[in-house]
């Protein structure tokens, strides 16, 4: 069965900048387009002279406004939308099961809103089987950083070993590889500290000569079997010192598109998504794509 994007959408600039972004990554992979509008009639959180029927229209108009459009922009896309009588969370995380991938709004350098208010989001993007793409609304100059695919080199953090990152590079050599743009894979490293490394990693590292050539070949052995598999595809290699989200976000001013890992991290509050990926999701000029590691 061939797996569909999946946009959610709400009826905001954010949500209706999501849906058109994936339509062009549907269009782009060759693949289906789902839009998914979640809507349960709460009869306190509506005016009084509106009735169950009157919300319902208008939720569906939310789905026939978003698909219209896409359908405008990519004909050729094989497009479905559903209503899902469930709260948004809970709709997204079933979408997302049988999901390529997940496309929501975000309101941009601040808390993710658009498809999802508040902490909404990043529930979504912790607890998500399926990679999770943040679209912002174009920018009234036309410099948005909604540039659609095709546009900016692909840049993608890279942390751990070969297996740790693969699914992240997986996805973002695959993304490139539809753009016909460079991959530029990026890894931050720190000066020891009691934890930072492990008597193994020193004694490897002292092999190498030294920490920062340690970092690089484990960059180049993560990047080893992507650069096989897609031979077509330029990849830069970026390492440095500093701290994940500050290297990464020095890298992504010309990105078409961010990819950056997530592990499953649970707090008392409820899941978090990481370090690193809450920065670049807040910061990053361009669609930011979480990726859970397998």
């Amino acid at each position: 069965m061939t797996r569909a994007i999946t946009a959610g959408v709400d009826g905001s600039p954010e949500s209706l900048a999501a849906a058109a972004w994936a339509a062009r990554e549907a269009a782009l992979r060759g693949l289906p387009l789902r839009l998914v509008h979640a809507w349960l009639w709460q009869p306190l959180d509506v005016p009084p002279d509106q009735d169950r029927e009157a919300e319902a229209r208008r939720a569906q108009g939310v789905l026939d406004e978003a698909e219209a459009e896409v359908r405008r922009l990519h004909p050729d896309v094989p497009v479905t939308s559903h209503l899902v009588a469930d709260a948004p969370v809970p709709a997204l995380l079933e979408a997302g099961g049988t999901a390529e991938m997940l496309v929501v709004g975000s309101r941009g350098r601040g808390a993710l809103l658009g498809f999802l208010l508040g902490s909404y989001g990043q529930q979504v993007i912790a607890a998500s089987v399926c990679p999770v793409v943040a679209v912002r609304a174009p920018r009234g100059d036309g410099a948005g950083p909604s540039a659609g695919p095709g546009r900016g080199e692909v840049v993608v953090g890279q942390q751990g070993g070969p297996e740790e990152s693969a699914a992240v590079l997986g996805f973002a050599f695959a993304a490139a590889a539809a753009r016909g743009v460079g991959v530029r894979a990026v890894r931050a490293w720190s000066l020891p500290s009691l934890y930072a490394y492990s008597p193994g990693s020193m004694a490897l590292a002292d092999e190498a000569g030294g920490l920062e050539p340690f970092e690089r070949k484990a960059l180049a052995d993560a990047l080893a079997p992507w650069r096989e598999r897609y031979p077509d595809v330029p990849v830069t290699e970026h390492v440095e010192l500093g701290s994940g989200g500050q290297v990464l976000l020095s890298a992504v001013s010309r990105a078409g598109l961010t990819v950056v890992g997530r592990r499953v991290r649970q707090a008392p509050v409820g899941p978090r998504i990481g370090s690193v990926a809450h920065a670049v999701l807040h910061h990053a000029p361009s669609p930011v794509a979480v990726v859970p590691h397998g």
